[in-house]
């Protein structure tokens, strides 16, 4: 079971970052717009984000192995039809659906291992799972960049038959379980709660592109600004809530939410960024990225693999405060790379950050779980899941917003500072760099200033990625301190909090 689970988390995270590298020769293979690329990549991260809850909330009713198989289907199907895509609104309605199945699994996947494992056992999957994750996030560019060199298609089409195997696994060697007391579907809860985070998600993702002041996004944070608290009057009147509002009195879950949140806002942020200080200011091919992000993988899978062997000895707060601390430490030991620097210099603080998100990513996931029933333990992981989603989403949005903004004002004071540009014509050029388009900067201006334009251009990036790893660096150990604060040992059970009655009773053999 853990394989198949693990497996199947290790392919619906990869393709958050599998993709990024194989954008150019989507826009070449099917003619896409720069609209339509951003979309290839929003579309499964909105769909991926929005679902988590409902799907964790489901799996507790309807069954864990159905909805994790149900799940599994949709994604390989999606990942089918993104493979074949002809257009490029075939391939980002795939992508919507594909992350729609991505979420079904990774909010049921921790449920289905809490069910299985307990004690050492179970600290020690989560460990082994927490490192795949790790896995999946760092290797993305390195397996992307060696499949796009045969075909973009197979960065999706590789999905098709690995998730009929795993579908075979699920089938035949996993058990059946739910919660047996719940009963009914929370319909109107489900709706409003989608409806509600697919306004914020969406907001956070298009704001910068948009505009912060845009009608339209500040449209989407007012609606989500509503229906949220219509939410919570509806799950305090339901008999059966998608959501226990119960669990936010827990101080641990609280605890845990935000350094969830600190620790994916700062990592994931931090790593696009750095991809794209390798490619676009020092050159390394796709694949050549990826190589040089093997020590980081290496580092977040040993510390998920030792964290977890030692998580039932070890109080989950330290576990927490430690990780993050060490991510965060990690990310201020580069915050002062130049655009000169080799890549060298990035390691040390690969690695401590590699640790950090190593030793937090399994208790991460094993706490969301111990601190309910495990009859729970699907909407409970489905919430937690909710959050790293969203943190990641916050903080590509507001770090990448913060790093954009610097870029832009850096680059445009440059140029202008040296007497061959106009304002203008500097404001248009920053406009290009803070988007990201640093091989398309210096082709947009004369060649006798291409040489000026492009050394500019690099360094006002790297002072945006020095802010981002700064600033990062210290939302991700503020998130640690203040969950090692807010958790207390005592809310969790010493045993699992499920008898061997109750076992059986919510169990059903696999057919």
């Amino acid at each position: 079971m853990l394989g198949a689970v693990s497996v199947a988390t290790f392919m619906l995270l990869l393709d958050v970052t599998v993709v990024n590298v194989a954008l150019p020769d989507i826009q070449q293979s099917l003619d896409s717009s720069f609209f339509d690329l951003q979309w290839v990549i929003d579309a499964y991260a909105l769909t991926l984000a929005v679902f988590l809850l409902a799907a964790g909330t489901l799996a507790d009713q309807l069954g864990r192995r159905r909805v994790f198989v149900v799940g599994l289907a949709i994604f390989t199907v999606a990942s089918l039809l993104c493979g074949a895509a002809t257009t490029p609104l075939m391939l980002n309605l795939a992508r919507g659906v594909e992350g729609i199945g991505g979420a079904v699994m990774y909010a049921v996947a921790p449920a289905l291992i809490a069910n299985d494992f307990h004690g050492k056992q179970r600290a020690v999957a989560f460990g082994i799972s927490g490192g795949v994750t790790g896995l999946a996030v760092a290797v993305g560019p390195l397996l992307g960049g060696a499949l796009t060199a045969v075909s973009w298609r197979w960065i999706f089409l590789l999905n098709v038959p690995i998730g009929v195997l795993v579908t075979v696994v699920m089938l035949t060697r996993v058990a059946e379980s739910r919660d047996p007391e719940r009963r009914r579907i929370d319909w109107p809860g489900l709706a409003v709660f989608s409806a509600a985070l697919s306004m914020l998600v969406f907001a956070l993702i298009r704001g910068e592109a948009q505009g912060w002041t845009d009608p339209l996004i500040l449209g989407l944070f007012a609606g989500a600004g509503v229906l949220l608290p219509v939410f919570v009057l509806i799950e305090r009147k339901r008999r059966d809530p998608m959501l226990d509002l119960g669990l936010f009195r827990i101080r641990s879950f609280n605890g845990l939410a935000i350094a969830t949140v600190a620790a994916n806002a700062a990592l994931m942020t931090a790593i696009l960024f750095q991809v794209l200080y390798m490619q676009y200011v020092l050159g390394f091919s796709a694949y050549g990225t990826g190589l040089r992000y093997l020590p980081l993988t290496l580092a977040v899978f040993v510390a998920a693999a030792v964290s977890g062997t030692f998580a039932d000895r070890i109080p989950a707060r330290l576990l927490v405060g430690v990780g993050c601390v060490a991510l965060g430490l990690g990310m201020l030991a580069a915050d002062s790379v130049t655009a000169g620097s080799p890549w060298t210099d990035l390691l040390p603080g690969m690695l401590l950050a590699g640790f950090g998100m190593g030793v937090f990513n399994p208790v991460r996931a094993a706490a969301a779980v111990a601190l309910v029933p495990v009859s729970k333990a699907g909407m409970s992981s489905g919430m937690s899941e909710t959050f790293q989603q969203g943190g990641v989403a916050l903080g590509v949005a507001a770090l990448g917003s913060v790093a954009h903004s610097r870029m832009s004002e850096d680059f445009s004071a440059a140029v202008t500072a040296s007497g061959q540009f106009s304002g203008q014509a500097a404001d248009r050029l920053a406009a290009m760099v803070s988007a990201g388009r640093l091989t398309e900067v210096a082709g947009a201006v004369p060649p006798a200033q291409r040489a000026l334009v492009a050394g500019t251009a690099n360094d006002a990036f790297v002072a945006g990625l020095d802010l981002v790893m700064r600033v990062g660096g210290i939302v991700a150990i503020v998130g640690g301190l203040l969950g090692f604060a807010l958790m207390r040992q005592r809310d969790f059970p010493k045993e699992p909090p499920v008898s061997d009655v109750e076992q059986s009773a919510v169990q059903a053999p696999a057919h």
